[in-house]
């Protein structure tokens, strides 16, 4: 007790300690109260964030804020149209042949299951098969289910969508004209001694810009070339499976994986074995291989200094809590929990010094002697 006493005097005696703690605090307690009724409003700060960057290379060629802004805006709504419009037709499109094609799938994959007794009978029984064919044929029926409920559930889904699509934009249109008064009114209940925050948002905002702007840029770049890889192989579904691969960048080390299945078995139950389905595989793996190797190193300026333990428990963590935009931030996350960390005063312990001490004195001891001999 007393040293648990002693290590709350050390620490909570800097007021800067004090300042950081009350602010971080304050956020956790926030993101964990109001965190899932304010996601639109988190969602547009994030997107005004990715914007910023637009705005901030017309004013250095010399255009003013406000149309640097409205230059930016325009084109983000012309984005969003294209995506409503666009892409999500086909990728509706597409998603509803896939489940429609799903029952003749789980028949094939029965058909070439129940050939195993046969062919492996050492390995594999008759009731092991069928086993198996009544798991498929149970979890198929599940997931009917759900998408009969999805589909109910359609319109009311479709309205809180209409809502977004008016709110976030109109949100983010005005987080970027205001962008200074809003930063000088958060500030403004901020205490002014707060140096060590300054410090450490400083270098976690390099890391955090660095990141987010960096994965969307991957996220498209991927996507856009999987979505050609895909065409050119004929392979259907192009467009849904592009988009998977394109995502799967945001979940580290196993993204890749996730989507390597439905990717396969597309090219399975379209091909079959063969120099197809090969040249799939053989493609999708060059396009993992250059992402890691050639895109992640050009994009992101600056490394995330984190061990691969600490980004899958921030994965885990982060996104049990806020599911998407909890593994989208999961890294950022982390590193400013790291920056904190490092940040974080630390104190020797008091039988400590006196060995610290006569190290330094013994090296400024040491010093003169040698000038002396030289």
């Amino acid at each position: 007790m007393d040293v648990l006493k002693a290590w709350f005097r050390r620490t909570f005696s800097d007021p800067q300690v004090v300042i950081l703690g009350l602010i971080l605090a304050g956020i956790i307690l926030f993101f964990l109260g109001f965190g899932a009724m304010l996601w639109p409003v988190l969602a547009s700060i994030v997107v005004a964030y990715l914007l910023e960057a637009g705005v901030a290379l017309l004013e250095r060629v010399g255009l003013p804020r406000v149309p640097s802004v409205l230059v930016v805006f325009l084109l983000f709504l012309a984005s969003l149209v294209f995506l409503i419009f666009g892409l999500a037709p086909i990728l509706s499109r597409q998603l509803t042949q896939l489940v429609t094609s799903l029952p003749t799938w789980v028949a094939q994959g029965q058909e070439l299951v129940a050939e195993l007794p046969r062919r492996y009978p050492q390995a594999f029984s008759e009731a092991q098969i069928k086993a198996v064919t009544d798991n498929m044929s149970a979890e198929l029926a599940t997931v009917g289910q759900q998408l009969l409920g999805w589909s109910l559930a359609s319109v009311v889904n479709i309205a809180a969508l209409i809502v977004l699509l008016v709110l976030i934009p109109v949100l983010v249109y005005f987080l970027l004209m205001d962008k200074d008064k809003l930063i000088a009114w958060f500030t403004g209940y901020l205490p002014s001694n707060r140096s060590l925050v300054s410090a450490i948002w400083a270098d976690v905002e390099r890391q955090i810009a660095n990141y987010v702007r960096g994965k969307v840029l991957e996220i498209l770049i991927v996507g856009a070339v999987s979505y050609v890889t895909f065409i050119v192989l004929g392979l259907q579904y192009a467009a849904l499976l592009a988009v998977v691969v394109g995502f799967s960048v945001l979940i580290p080390y196993v993204g890749a994986f996730s989507a390597t299945v439905p990717v396969a078995l597309v090219a399975f139950f379209q091909f079959g074995w063969g120099w197809e389905f090969g040249s799939v595989i053989i493609a999708y793996t060059i396009i993992q291989i250059l992402d890691g190797n050639v895109l992640v190193p050009l994009i992101f300026s600056e490394a995330v200094n984190l061990h691969p333990i600490a980004i899958i428990v921030a994965i885990l963590i982060f996104g049990g809590l806020w599911g998407f935009w909890g593994v989208f931030f999961a890294i950022p996350l982390a590193t400013v929990v790291n920056a904190v960390l490092e940040a974080w005063p630390r104190h020797h312990h008091p039988e400590e010094a006196p060995a610290a001490a006569s190290a330094v004195e013994a090296g400024d001891g040491e010093a003169p002697q040698s000038t002396s001999d030289a």
